[in-house]
C-alpha cells in the first residue's frame, strides 16, 4: 500500500431488519488521526445502513481521483459494487429477476460516488477481531435511534427491585492488540452474590458478550426469574427477538448468510429454554453499581491473560 493511500472501513446495523438502523465509517487517511462518523434512521434495513456507510465515507473525501483501499464485511456491498452494477445499469436497474434493483438511489448515489476515485474493494470478515471494522460495528450500532424495546418499563430504574428474582449483570474486557478477550457475571439473589469469569483467545467484544450470558446462566440450579442486564444491544437483541428467527431459518439470516458465533447463540438459547428471563439494556450513562463490578472483573481477568 503507497503511503499516500486512503483506508476506509465501514459497516450497517439494524434491529429487526426492517427497524432502527445505524451506520459507521472509518476514514485513516495518511500520518492523519483516524476520522469516525455514524448516523442512524428510524425505519430502514441492515443493507440500507452498509450503502449508507460507504456512501457518507465516500462524500466524506474533499478531493478527487484518490487511491482508496474501502473494507467492508458485507458481500453485498462488494458483489454489488464490483459485479452486479454493470448489468444492473445496463438493464436499466432491473434485477436478473426483472424486479426493479432494491435500494436502487442508494447503488446510483455510491455509484456517482465512487467514480470520482480510484477503489480497491476489500471484504473483510465481520467481528474477527480486526481493529476498525469492529470500530466502524460499534459506531453503527451506538447510531441505532433508540427504542423501548427493553423488557423493563420506561423510565425504570435499573437493576429491578424484584427480590424473588436472580440478577445476572455482564461485562466483558477486550484487547484489539491481542485479540484476546475475557467475559463475567456477577449474580444477586437477595443477600447473596457469586461471580464467574473467562477467556477466549483470537475472539470479539460480540463473543464476550454472548458467552457473559452464557457463563452466568452456568451458575443457576433452580428455578427462578432471572433478571439479564447488559451494556450490548447486540446480545440482547439476538437473545430476546432474533434467535427464535435464526433457529426457524436452520440459522440463517434474513439475508441468506450464516449467522456468525453460531455455536455460541446455540448454546446460549439451550441454556434461555429453562428459565423465564427478562432482558434489559443498560444505559452507559446510569450504569448499576453491579455492572461496574462485572466489568471490572472481566478487566481483572484480561489483565492476568495479559
Amino acid at each position: 500500500m503507497q503511503n499516500k493511500t486512503i483506508q476506509i472501513y465501514t459497516d450497517g446495523a439494524c434491529k429487526s431488519n426492517p427497524g432502527p438502523g445505524g451506520w459507521g465509517a472509518v476514514i485513516l487517511h495518511p500520518d492523519q488521526l483516524p476520522l469516525t462518523i455514524n448516523g442512524g434512521e428510524i425505519n430502514t434495513t441492515n443493507n440500507s445502513m452498509e450503502l449508507m456507510a460507504v456512501i457518507k465515507a465516500l462524500e466524506n473525501i474533499q478531493t478527487n481521483n484518490n487511491d482508496i483501499i474501502l473494507y467492508t464485511d458485507s458481500k453485498y456491498i462488494q458483489n454489488g459494487i464490483t459485479k452486479w452494477i454493470t448489468n444492473w445499469k445496463k438493464n436499466n436497474w432491473q434485477s436478473s429477476q426483472d424486479t426493479p434493483v432494491k435500494n436502487q438511489s442508494l447503488w446510483k448515489r455510491l455509484d456517482e460516488n465512487a467514480k470520482k476515485q480510484n477503489i480497491q474493494w476489500e471484504w473483510v470478515k465481520g467481528h474477527a477481531g480486526n481493529q476498525w471494522n469492529e470500530k466502524a460495528d460499534q459506531l453503527a450500532r451506538e447510531a441505532i435511534p433508540k427504542s423501548d424495546s427493553s423488557d423493563s418499563p420506561k423510565n425504570e430504574k435499573l437493576p429491578l427491585e424484584d427480590t424473588n428474582a436472580i440478577h445476572i449483570f455482564t461485562g466483558v474486557a477486550f484487547s484489539t492488540k491481542s485479540k484476546q478477550g475475557t467475559w463475567a457475571a456477577y449474580l444477586r439473589y437477595k443477600n447473596h452474590t457469586k461471580h464467574i469469569s473467562g477467556t477466549m483467545e483470537n475472539t470479539s467484544s460480540n463473543q464476550m458478550h454472548i458467552l457473559s450470558a452464557t457463563g452466568g446462566l452456568q451458575l443457576i440450579k433452580k428455578q427462578y426469574h432471572i433478571h439479564m442486564y447488559t451494556l450490548s444491544d447486540y446480545l440482547k437483541d439476538g437473545a430476546s427477538i432474533w434467535i427464535n428467527n435464526w433457529h426457524r431459518n436452520d440459522w440463517t439470516t434474513k439475508e441468506g448468510t450464516p449467522v456468525k458465533h453460531k455455536d455460541l447463540w446455540i448454546k446460549l438459547q439451550n441454556l434461555t429454554k429453562l428459565y423465564k428471563i427478562s432482558w434489559h439494556l443498560v444505559s452507559k450513562q446510569s450504569l448499576p453499581e453491579e455492572i461496574t463490578i462485572a466489568k471490572n472483573l472481566a478487566q481483572q481477568c484480561l489483565q492476568k491473560t495479559g
